[in-house]
């Protein structure tokens, strides 16, 4: 054999052996894809198997799968669960993407429907390694369009456009997340109970529209997690929207959570759990609370709620805030903060008088550990407002 020809084998040789290290993973690894799958989920607490497993990394196919939560006695059956586009680079499966089949599930006048749910850029990150995503499955979007609630036919709730969205993961800069649900809705003439049937009719909104938004990030070096926005939207009524900033949610926090939620979910119903629930009471001493807050954006409900308030009492919505003015101080007092009832009932005047925007918030001048929250909470609440550095703002923009 020549010097040329020996060269051109070690060539082609090398040239396979690195398309092999470096393409898809090989149509006999698809068992092992489906095992990291379990396994990530088994981290989670949650159970998921399936009767038959076929295909190759171009699209594999999970037969007759069935998802269990941990508490959860009876499993789902979602069906068939397609993964498309498998790669293998250094211990980690990625896969293009993972979807499931249109589902519903009836059990008596109620009835659930989804159609396939679709998660794109899925990691399922090498087993025997500290997960770097905290044992959670990591994708970079996920796509539901439709689901609903029905009750004897009728929609109680639907929503659709259902997406989420992940940055690229990197160890070390912090994840940012954004969830959207541009549109839901929801029928409120199938409740029942008169209490509340009067005033849905009273109010109009026997029929409800709205949107969801969240945005965060999560920093996993230090266990920062902040929801910037969680805003819930109805039409003509309002915004709820709430933020909050916590630190200390590290991986091996959520893992040593996941193992106590694991035992919890094995005992019988009838055992005594103390140990576990002292065990998460310890856990918790290791999250610090950095801000929070509370804000509801009128959009009419406000003045419409004071009118029926007046209604059922005799009076006019005016005298139903007048009469909240004067009642919200000698609450607040109990708190025995001078400062924060001042504020809050100015506020409160403010926001009655012009309903725009009500806002609380809890802003301490430095991360507070939840162990002193919970210290003030049982032998000191009136100080904890204090050290929460809670305020109260009306009609802010």
């Amino acid at each position: 054999m020549s010097f040329q020809r020996k060269n051109r084998n070690r060539l082609s040789l090398s040239t396979f052996l690195f398309a092999l290290a470096m393409g898809p993973a090989s149509a006999q690894s698809i068992d092992d894809v489906a095992a990291r799958l379990k396994s990530t989920f088994s981290e989670q607490g949650v159970e998921i198997d399936w009767s038959g497993v076929s295909g190759d990394t171009s699209s594999m196919l999970l037969q007759g799968v069935k998802f269990k939560p941990a508490g959860v006695e009876q499993p789902m059956d979602i069906g068939d669960v397609t993964l498309k586009g498998i790669s293998e680079a250094n211990g980690d499966y990625r896969i293009a993407t993972v979807s499931t089949n249109a589902y519903s599930r009836t059990e008596g006048e109620l009835a659930f429907e989804m159609s396939p749910f679709v998660m794109r850029d899925v990691v399922l990150f090498a087993d025997g390694t500290n997960s770097p995503f905290g044992g959670m499955l990591y994708y970079r979007a996920a796509n539901l369009d439709d689901l609903a609630v029905k009750s004897a036919g009728k929609t109680a709730f639907s929503a659709s456009g259902i997406a989420i969205e992940m940055s690229e993961f990197d160890g070390g800069k912090p994840v940012s997340m954004t969830a959207t649900v541009p549109s839901f809705t929801s029928d409120l003439t199938l409740i029942e109970d008169p209490r509340y049937k009067d005033a849905i009719n009273a109010l109009g909104y026997q029929n409800i529209k709205g949107s969801i938004l969240m945005d965060g990030s999560w920093n996993l070096a230090d266990g920062k997690m902040d929801i910037t926005k969680y805003d819930i939207k109805v039409d003509d009524a309002g915004t709820f929207g709430m933020t909050f900033s916590i630190g200390g949610y590290t991986v091996e926090f959520i893992k040593s959570v996941q193992e106590l939620q694991k035992q919890m979910a094995a005992m019988p119903e009838d055992a005594d759990n103390s140990a576990q629930g002292m065990a998460m009471l310890g856990l918790m001493q290791q999250l610090s609370f950095n801000s929070a807050s509370v804000r509801f954006i009128d959009n009419s409900l406000t003045n419409k709620v004071l009118e029926y308030v007046g209604k059922q009492q005799g009076m006019s919505g005016k005298d139903v805030a007048n009469q909240a003015k004067a009642i919200i101080p000698f609450g607040l007092a109990q708190l025995q903060n001078p400062d924060l009832t001042a504020q809050a009932s100015a506020a409160v005047n403010q926001y009655f008088d012009n309903p725009r925007s009500l806002e609380i918030l809890a802003s301490p001048a430095s991360p507070v550990p939840f162990a002193m929250i919970m210290a003030d909470a049982m032998a000191n609440p009136a100080n904890l407002t204090k050290t929460l550095g809670v305020a109260v703002k009306a009609n802010q923009n």
